[in-house]
């Protein structure tokens, strides 16, 4: 896919001007008043990328109820704050809570759109959600296709078309809406995805507490799975150990819920038997678990470098990498459509997707040049100030108020003689 951020300067909610403290928000940002707000998502102690993304979006938002889209077979005990349980594939549940919140205090509803995480065919229960609403919603995207069916098109574009406003989270994400699904860009506002305001230190400092002294920390994280090139950063790890003997590869997550189910632990004993095989047993380490906010933030703290090795270059938005950049680290990755976005001018190295060679030859001038890393990683955390949550809780919250405004009406293409082409997801 071609990049799209040099087009999509005409799309509105391009990022602000990054202010000198983290959390320090103009006057005009504080000013948006604070709403009922239910938000309609996977919930934490879910283990998923969106269940995370949903607690810290709704923590800075404030004034917030949650309605827990509850996964299939999933023994899970909510937090207060989750005031409703929808059972992913019961349909009446949908249209209850929907009536309940039509009922209620609630001035707006913020869904989180991901196809698998709503039931029906394609997550299809979500346009029912919606039409059951007499609230505002302002739906966030976290996949957009880039060869949807039919069906997947369909659903997204009448959700927008129902939807107040549309978040999404890169410029690459809004262009595609708009050149390929037709949408209109007033509908659409970018909000990058936010990350926690952690201050900028040296690693050396932090290592000991992880039993990393004396290595020199190369770190992915996130639920475990294929897809995301860790066999190619794996493959890498021979010759940077040649160059650099304390280099160590820490693949940080516990593996993700629904590969466990259909597959135990296989991917990743495949992973470890491919360091085994190469040698580097000594030189990359699996910690096997999910851990806490504090936890990881100690982690990346720790880190040297940081690597999203995707070979999906279509991928629209990283959660991982985001955090990479709000730790200040140096990044190596894949250009795929967010990394090549928010590395942009010098935040970070991008190679090309399946090549450990290339990756080793990065891993090894970046490990080897503390000040060239310092300064990335520098620029990485001052662009990404711009990001911490207080500041996304802000932009939320002056989406969500302008949603609740009367808007005119706007002409939607109708679904039906959409051309089923061209898409991108999240990875």
């Amino acid at each position: 896919m071609p990049s799209r951020a040099g087009s999509a300067s005409h799309l509105p909610g391009a990022l602000r001007p990054v202010p000198d403290a983290a959390t320090a928000l103009p006057p005009d940002e504080r000013s948006y008043a604070i709403l009922q707000t239910a938000f309609v998502s996977t919930y934490a102690p879910h283990r998923c990328g969106i269940a995370t993304f949903t607690y810290d979006l709704s923590m800075s938002v404030g004034s917030r109820q949650i309605v827990a889209l509850h996964p299939v077979g999933a023994q899970e005990t909510y937090p207060p704050e989750v005031r409703h349980r929808v059972r992913r594939d019961v349909l009446a549940d949908y249209l209850a809570v929907a009536e309940s919140l039509n009922r209620s205090t609630v001035d707006v509803v913020s869904i989180q759109h991901e196809y698998g995480i709503w039931g029906g065919r394609d997550g299809e229960y979500v346009l029912d959600f919606v039409r059951a609403l007499r609230i505002p919603v302002v739906t966030t995207l976290h996949t957009v296709l880039r060869d949807p069916t039919p069906s997947q098109r369909r659903i997204l574009v009448r959700l927008i078309a129902m939807s107040a406003r549309t978040v999404v989270m890169s410029r690459a994400a809004a262009s595609l809406l708009a050149d390929a699904y037709d949408v209109d860009p007033a509908r659409v506002e970018i909000v990058p995805h936010g990350v926690p305001a952690l201050p900028l230190v040296d690693p050396a400092v932090v290592k000991p507490r992880l039993g990393l002294d004396g290595r020199l920390v190369i770190l992915s994280f996130g639920l475990l799975g294929p897809g995301k090139g860790y066999e190619s950063a794996i493959a890498a790890m021979p010759a940077v150990v040649r160059q650099i003997p304390s280099a160590l590869y820490v693949i940080l997550g516990a593996t993700h819920p629904g590969l466990l189910l259909r597959e135990g632990e296989a991917y990743r004993e495949k992973l470890q038997a491919t360091a085994a095989a190469l040698g580097v047993t000594e030189h990359v380490r699996f910690v096997d678990r999910f851990v806490s906010r504090a936890e990881l933030g100690t982690w990346l703290e720790a880190a040297d470098l940081f690597v999203t090795p995707y070979p999906n270059l279509d991928q629209i938005v990283s959660g991982t990498l985001s955090y990479a950049m709000g730790a200040g680290k140096a990044i190596v990755s894949t250009p795929y459509a967010y990394a090549r976005e928010r590395l942009a001018d010098g935040r970070g190295v991008l190679v090309a997707p399946g090549s450990s060679a290339l990756l080793a030859d990065a891993f090894i001038d970046l490990l080897g040049d503390p000040v060239r890393r310092a300064s990335i990683g520098r620029r990485a955390y001052e662009y990404s100030r711009g990001m911490v949550w207080p500041r996304i809780g802000a932009e939320y919250r002056r989406v969500l108020e302008q949603a609740t405004l009367p808007r005119p009406a706007l002409p939607v293409t109708p679904s039906a003689v959409l051309p089923a082409h061209v898409g991108v997801p999240r990875g």
